[in-house]
């Protein structure tokens, strides 16, 4: 009697694992797609080795997001729009790898970068200084290239500082941006009216990352199309600056569970 309830519970176990893991697979296909942060072109709104989950149901679904063959080869469906500084995950229109950057641009605006400083719609946004950002002068995780920082004469494993401003876009809430140096090319632009349809991304580390500034031919972004939008990133879950998650005492705690804006 006793074996048969043991056998019984064991039974039992096995079940509630299996049918645990079929919904938790079911509510990831469905609802959110884990997504970890690879670059630096988000800080410091998002730093390398954090980890979020993206709401897929926040603009629909397109083929890059479709959790079964339910969705169409082209467009949407159930979708609604992204707001306008929305931090957002796209499939990369050519190179075919999932990409994280803010929308400033939404169907008919027009948006043009002067001296580092974004308009759109002939409005400019406003900027409020804030402390710099400082990081260590080392190789970003996983990787060998060193952080870009205003004084290029700082050595390796020295204090890098960018400039950190308070960014409000019209209309809109303000996030951080940074600015290791001025006069790059990218914080000149022509002004670029963004097609119907289609959306204008850029980095919050203006100077590190390649955007809709630069063209598909010189390995930005150029404009994206509705149909490669996966979802909004909402919140941050865990972050680690580490090399292995096993190295509790790399675990940035002040980050698990922060809001995304």
């Amino acid at each position: 009697m006793a074996k048969a309830e043991k056998k019984d519970g064991i039974w039992e176990t096995v079940k509630t694992i299996f049918w645990a893991l079929v919904i938790a697979g079911i509510f990831r296909t469905l609802f959110f797609q884990p997504f970890y942060i690879p670059s630096g072109s988000m800080k410091d709104t998002l730093l390398i080795g954090d980890f979020l989950f993206v709401n897929k149901m926040a603009y629909g679904y397109s083929q890059y997001s479709c959790p079964f063959s339910m969705c169409p080869i082209e467009g949407r469906i159930l979708g609604s729009q992204p707001e306008r500084g929305d931090v957002v995950v796209f499939r990369h229109p050519t190179r075919g790898v999932d990409y994280i950057k803010r929308v400033v641009g939404l169907p008919g605006d027009t948006v043009q970068m002067t001296e580092g400083r974004l308009i759109i719609n002939g409005e400019p946004a406003e900027y409020e200084k804030m402390p710099d950002f400082v990081e260590p002068r080392t190789a970003q995780r996983g990787g060998t290239d060193l952080p870009l920082c205003t004084d290029l004469s700082t050595p390796e494993g020295g204090p890098c500082h960018k400039e950190r401003f308070t960014e409000t876009l019209p209309g809109g809430e303000g996030h951080s941006v940074l600015n290791a140096i001025d006069g790059l090319t990218q914080d000149d632009t022509k002004l670029f009216t963004v097609p119907e349809g289609e959306y204008f991304f850029v980095g919050d580390n203006r100077d590190n990352s390649l955007d809709s500034r630069f063209s598909k031919s010189r390995g930005g972004l150029g404009f994206v199309a509705d149909e490669y939008l996966i979802g909004r990133a909402d919140r941050v879950l865990f972050s680690s600056a580490g090399r292995s998650l096993l190295y509790v005492w790399t675990w940035r705690p002040d980050r698990f569970f922060k809001a995304i804006r």
